[in-house]
């Protein structure tokens, strides 16, 4: 019998034979930049720069509150007595931190209110006396079983807003809002800090700003 011829395989696939493997060459990409400099370059296209940088180098004037330059600066310091477990060591903190400071004795005022919810009107006739340069606001709200918390809690909150938005003074926040005792005392001296001690140190600097470049 006739056998078929036989064909090499080399020669039949050749046309799908696979070329020897080279490297892939990529030609390099050519990046161009604008001829504005590098600085402008990153602050105008990644905000690299931080704010404070560029109102600088545009020459703006900065004005800033001061922990030191309080020389006469006076403070009333408006006290809830509800929770005074917590509100009276934020009360201290307060005050270590006026005394740190170099704010005497005699320029702090504290008053003593039933609630957080008495805080407000009492730091806006403050404010509005003339005597004092900043009202601290110094209160406890702890969540209990029924909405109260959310009524207290939001009328000090916008309440010490408007209070000092109406004087012109301004009216540190410093009214502690927590679901629980354990929260509340961690924020009055425990180990989140005092802040009593803080709102402290932020009517210190904005009494210092509007004394001496706001008023």
């Amino acid at each position: 019998m006739a056998t078929a011829p036989v064909t090499s395989s080399a020669t039949a696939n050749s046309a799908c034979m696979r070329l020897p493997s080279m490297p892939l060459r990529l030609a390099p990409a050519t990046i161009s930049f604008p001829s504005r400099s590098w600085s402008a370059a990153l602050t105008s296209c990644t905000g690299l720069l931080r704010r404070s940088d560029v109102v600088a180098a545009a020459g703006h004037q900065k004005l800033m509150g001061s922990l030191t330059s309080n020389e006469g600066l006076r403070f009333g310091v408006v006290v809830a007595r509800f929770n005074e477990v917590v509100t009276n060591l934020l009360l201290q903190g307060a005050l270590e931190t006026f005394e740190r400071y170099s704010v005497k004795a005699e320029n702090i005022t504290v008053v003593i209110v039933p609630g957080s919810f008495e805080v407000p009107i009492t730091a806006q006739k403050l404010g509005k006396s003339g005597k004092f340069d900043a009202i601290l606001c110094i209160g406890a709200v702890i969540r209990g079983d029924t909405t109260h918390y959310d009524a207290v809690a939001n009328s000090a909150a916008s309440g010490v807003l408007n209070a000092g938005l109406s004087a012109g003074v301004p009216c540190v926040f410093g009214v502690l809002t927590c679901e629980d005792m354990d929260q509340a005392l961690n924020r009055a001296g425990g180990k989140a800090g005092n802040k009593g001690a803080e709102a402290a140190l932020t009517a210190i600097e904005m009494a210092s700003l509007f004394r001496h470049h706001l008023g």
